[in-house]
């Protein structure tokens, strides 16, 4: 009787030692859940964050360039009235001989 006793005792406990496992093996798989949720997160944000400062030096380069090439034509607009201009009197004093001729 005694025997039935200590074994139905070692069965109890062995049954409180698995159910206190599988509750702790539980417990350890929420915790990797929610630690990659976590890590998901962090990365997600990460990403974000290069893709704004991508897109932000982006848009730097293309105003620097922009500013860039409107000095260029305005150079050669200058250039081209430069040169328009200095044609223009040459050009009207023989209009005018040939139509005083």
């Amino acid at each position: 009787m005694e025997l039935v006793k200590k074994i139905r005792q070692t069965e109890a406990q062995a049954q409180k030692i698995i159910e206190q496992a599988k509750a702790g093996a539980a417990e350890k798989a929420e915790d990797g859940r929610k630690n990659r949720r976590r890590l998901l997160a962090e990365a997600e944000q990460g990403r974000k964050k290069a893709i704004e400062a991508a897109v932000a030096a982006a848009q730097s380069q293309g105003l620097a360039e922009i500013e860039k090439l409107k000095t260029q034509a305005g150079e050669k607009q200058q250039q081209l009235r430069d040169k328009a201009a200095r044609k223009m009197d040459p050009a009207v004093k023989k209009v005018m001989e040939y139509l005083r001729d």
